[in-house]
């Protein structure tokens, strides 16, 4: 069995200026993964698939969170359920891809159950002692909808998804966006050699924009720029810059005038970004798959995808989101490759521009030292 990390070496402190980072061996050490799973992923929300893969009856799809395999079903009276996508028998899948089933079946003895998870059929276990069919279920774990997507929480007595989500729904909703009626256009996972929190990091500051994304840093007005933290979540101000004269070309977004902001930009503690700007919205979704490897999932969707030139128009702001994203993770790569060395250990904080790395860094900590 895996020793847990020690903790004792990095106690953030509220004084941004006077604070210093998390310790480098926090993003090289495999031990600390493993809590990680259990006191961040395992009780936070979690999105596991989108909303339109299940609306009738009978549609389910499986999933994960880190290793602990689920299963998302509409059940008979159209409420979404889910579960551990585990047989009690011998632990084998009961649900595997998509799709639409009357019940969910393993596929190893065969043993079957309806969509609220209690079991139908146990094949050939007449005569077996103390056990009783009716005793036997699915594990069911919380499951919620929330615009396009479908989430997912391992901890029965967290918070609902409104006690943090509410607020950026109000907010992107009274701003003029509409993620309901957005639709995905398109999908692409890369596969990051960094640690997850590396890629956190990079994400929650604009720092680096006037040096690493010279293409972004044209569309916003950097020095409006600023990140304002929540409990659990925090939400970068990012206008896009007025057009100057002769400028419109070389642009990939032109100020609307008819909104607060132009883009909006929220981070959910610990791994759920999401982009919205005039006509688009994308999520970004950060899973590590080791303790220096990180796959991230970005989703694009947009209103009412159309074809012509509104479709050219779209492949255009997936591409200039793509170029981001390659320019982001040769910064983390080094990013990685630097915490290893011998000659870092830990740095500081610009109390201008990182005041939301450090309020992820304290969440990191807070839930890992909690009992």
């Amino acid at each position: 069995m895996q020793a847990a990390p020690n903790l004792s070496d990095y106690r953030p402190t509220e004084n941004l200026a006077r604070a210093e980072t998390m310790p480098a061996r926090w993003y090289t050490e495999p031990e600390f993964l493993a809590l990680e799973a259990e006191k961040i992923f395992y009780k936070t929300w979690q999105p596991v698939g989108r909303l339109e893969d299940v609306m009738r009856v009978g549609d389910y799809f499986s999933c994960e969170v880190l290793d602990q395999p689920l299963v998302i079903v509409r059940n008979r009276e159209g409420d979404l359920r889910a579960f551990y996508n585990v047989c009690p028998h011998r632990a084998a899948v009961v649900a595997q891809g998509r799709g639409n089933r009357n019940s969910l079946q393993c596929k190893y003895h065969g043993w079957t159950y309806d969509l609220d998870g209690k079991l139908l059929r146990a094949p050939e276990f007449e005569g077996v002692e103390n056990w009783k069919a009716e005793a036997v279920c699915l594990k069911p774990v919380r499951v919620e909808a929330w615009g396009p997507w479908v989430f997912v929480n391992l901890d029965s007595t967290a918070d609902p998804m409104s006690a943090t989500y509410a607020d950026i729904e109000k907010e992107i909703a009274a701003s003029g966006f509409n993620l309901e009626e957005m639709r995905l256009v398109e999908r692409r996972d890369y596969l990051i050699d960094c640690n997850w929190k590396v890629y956190v990091d990079n994400y929650l500051e604009g720092y680096h924009l006037p040096i690493a994304h010279p293409g972004l840093f044209r569309e916003l007005d950097y020095d409006q720029y600023r990140v304002e933290t929540h409990r659990l979540y925090s939400k970068q101000y990012a206008p896009i810059r007025d057009v100057e004269a002769g400028d419109v070309r070389d642009r990939r977004y032109v100020r609307s005038g008819e909104a607060e902001e132009d883009a909006l930009y929220y981070w959910v503690f610990p791994n759920v970004m999401l982009n919205v700007y005039l006509d688009n919205a994308s999520i970004n979704i950060i899973i590590p798959v080791g303790h220096d490897k990180t796959l991230t999932i970005f989703e694009w969707y947009f209103e009412a995808p159309g074809t012509g030139e509104g479709w050219e128009s779209m492949q255009q702001i997936i591409a200039f989101s793509d170029e981001i994203q390659q320019e982001d993770i040769e910064l983390c790569e080094w990013v990685q490759k630097g915490l290893k060395s011998k000659a870092y250990d830990r740095g500081r904080f610009s109390a201008t521009r990182e005041n939301g790395v450090h309020h992820f860094q304290t969440l990191v900590h807070e839930f890992l030292t909690k009992d």
